[in-house]
């Protein structure tokens, strides 16, 4: 009986992290660096923004941790299984860029801001703009 309680409870785990690993776009994302984050549904858009919810649900959003504001993802469209063009404003409104995000063979992720205005996060005051290109990694738990 045991035998089978520990095959069941395997087989569980490899369905999960299968859909994990086929749903790459989903979840949470941090550069560990700027202390930054991207939450994240590229598949059916149900991210709602905290303390932003006027927005409704989005593709994502990126957070900092020392700023509350947020980039708001309006569109994601998938280019394959491991990447994803993406259309970002800030929640003004006022500035909008095109991004590109990339899951790499290693399991991180890369974020490039291929046109239009620069991500930038409030530090102690002062803005920040943000790398061009930035690497993000899934939290460990």
């Amino acid at each position: 009986m045991k035998r089978i309680y520990f095959a069941i409870v395997m087989l569980f785990s490899f369905v999960l992290v299968s859909a994990q690993e086929s749903r790459p776009f989903k979840g949470k994302i941090v550069n560990d660096e700027y202390q930054v984050w991207i939450e994240m549904d590229f598949y059916e858009s149900t991210v709602v923004v905290p303390e932003q919810e006027i927005f409704g649900e989005v593709a994502g959003y990126l957070g900092a941790k020392r700023d509350p504001r947020k980039w708001i993802v309006t569109e994601a469209q998938m280019e394959g299984k491991s990447a994803a063009r993406l259309e970002i404003i800030n929640d003004y409104g006022s500035e909008d860029l095109v991004a590109s995000l990339t899951r790499n063979a290693d399991g991180t992720y890369t974020l490039r801001q291929l046109n239009g205005s620069t991500i930038k996060i409030a530090v102690k005051g002062k803005w920040v703009k943000l790398p061009k290109v930035l690497v993000f990694k899934i939290p460990s738990e």
